[in-house]
């Protein structure tokens, strides 16, 4: 299971998400590990990732760009003076891939938040050639964010393999919560592979 996970937006669960999905492919036999290419702020999804392997890959293999500045890479880069080193995150994925049948990468902010000048999220999901899922938060505006990634991931000619719809806490008698699952199978184009429910802590599938 190799996968580049992207979201709608920052702050929607793809952290979260990962690490279960590291845990249930792990759980399933494989050696699955996470990467976070750049971290900002702090490194705190990066350990998730490392603890949901148990430790299975270091930490700076699974986040080798960190920032302290807690904004979008090109932001932090600029009041850190120095750019995202692509070549040490090149470096650090190849070694992951070699030596880990399975290997989940987590991409920064949504598919368009910039590395650098010239270089945005789709464009490190494009380079290491992984297909695509997207993490959908249930809550109003979904719909609009959902699509608008899901057609920048196949207008750039990358494969959007599939949704992780990520339940939030939208109140129970709302609207949008209760039938944005049913518009975007309708809408999207691409199939809701997981649905996660609020404070899952455990996620079980086969793998083949």
């Amino acid at each position: 299971m190799n996968f580049f996970i992207t979201g709608t937006d920052t702050r929607v669960g793809k952290t979260f998400v990962t690490a279960l999905l590291i845990r249930a492919s792990r759980k399933a036999g494989f050696d699955t590990v996470g990467m976070k290419p750049v971290c900002c702020g702090d490194r705190g999804d990066a350990e998730l990732l490392r603890a949901a392997a148990n430790g299975a890959a270091e930490l700076d293999d699974i986040n080798p760009v960190w920032f302290r500045t807690p904004a979008a890479p090109y932001t932090a880069s600029m009041i850190e003076h120095r750019m995202v080193d692509l070549d040490a995150i090149r470096e650090r994925f190849a070694k992951l891939r070699k030596t880990h049948r399975s290997l989940l990468v987590e991409g920064i902010g949504g598919w368009l938040a910039p590395i650098r000048r010239d270089y945005f999220v789709g464009d490190l999901a494009a380079e290491l050639g992984l297909p695509v899922l997207v993490v959908v938060p249930n809550r109003l505006g979904t719909l609009n964010h959902a699509l608008l990634t899901i057609r920048a991931i196949q207008s750039s000619g990358q494969q959007c393999a599939g949704i992780v719809f990520n339940h939030t806490d939208a109140p129970a008698d709302d609207v949008a919560a209760a039938t944005n699952r049913s518009m975007l199978e309708d809408l999207g184009g691409v199939p809701i592979l997981f649905e996660i429910e609020k404070d899952q802590r455990e996620l079980v599938f086969a793998i083949a």
